[in-house]
């Protein structure tokens, strides 16, 4: 069985998506083609183990948990991502996947909840987005913005109307840490009645980092 570049594998809560909150095992890819402005694992771009699926699944066993999360970097920058996400699939757990949505989805496992970027104008990677991957998503699956400022928040509205995408998916809306106020985003969403989930990462309230452990 083939193997994959893994920069660590951890067990917490959900920080977003709609899960948040539920424990969760994270395994992190490792490798990333896009640089966004306010990434904040960027510790992912390089290094990492290389590691056996069968492995990967030894270790996930270990933490008796059914929600799995495959994140990155960007997972689908290596292509034994696939084989991983369908191999934990058969064994029976529930599956997600975090993708800056850049490559394309086509080929993933319908059972994975793909969580997928759109990046907005103030993540600096806006001609990264792969707009052909929205035929892809259905009901089980989430698109988020992640909101720096007001351009964000009006490109993001537009994109939402442009490709219809409170018809295919659940939309998600999460302010940038430290750069656009949350409760001000909050209510934009109110008196703009956005059919929108608004998110804080979870996971930074309560543990000020970036992976929740």
């Amino acid at each position: 069985m083939s193997s994959l570049r893994i920069t660590e594998i951890f067990y917490s809560l959900q920080g977003e998506s709609n899960t948040v909150g539920l424990p969760t095992v994270f395994i992190r890819l490792t490798g990333c083609p896009l640089r966004c402005v306010y990434c904040d694992t960027a510790y992912a771009f390089t290094g990492g183990k290389k590691t056996a699926i069968a492995d990967i699944i030894d270790e996930v066993k270990q933490y008796g948990c059914q929600y799995i999360t495959v994140t990155g970097g960007e997972p689908l920058a290596q292509p034994a991502c696939l084989a991983l996400m369908t191999k934990l699939l058969d064994d029976g757990y529930i599956v997600s996947l975090e993708t800056s949505g850049a490559l394309d989805i086509a080929d993933v496992d319908p059972r994975v909840i793909k969580v997928m970027d759109l990046k907005t104008p103030s993540s600096g990677e806006l001609s990264k987005n792969r707009y052909a991957n929205i035929h892809y998503l259905n009901h089980k699956d989430q698109i988020k913005f992640v909101i720096g400022n007001v351009e964000d928040y009006d490109w993001a509205k537009s994109v939402m109307t442009e490709y219809n995408l409170t018809d295919c998916c659940e939309i998600l809306f999460s302010p940038v840490m430290g750069q656009q106020n949350p409760t001000e985003l909050a209510e934009k969403i109110l008196r703009d009645r956005l059919p929108v989930r608004f998110q804080i990462q979870l996971h930074k309230l309560l543990w000020d980092d970036a992976q929740g452990k």
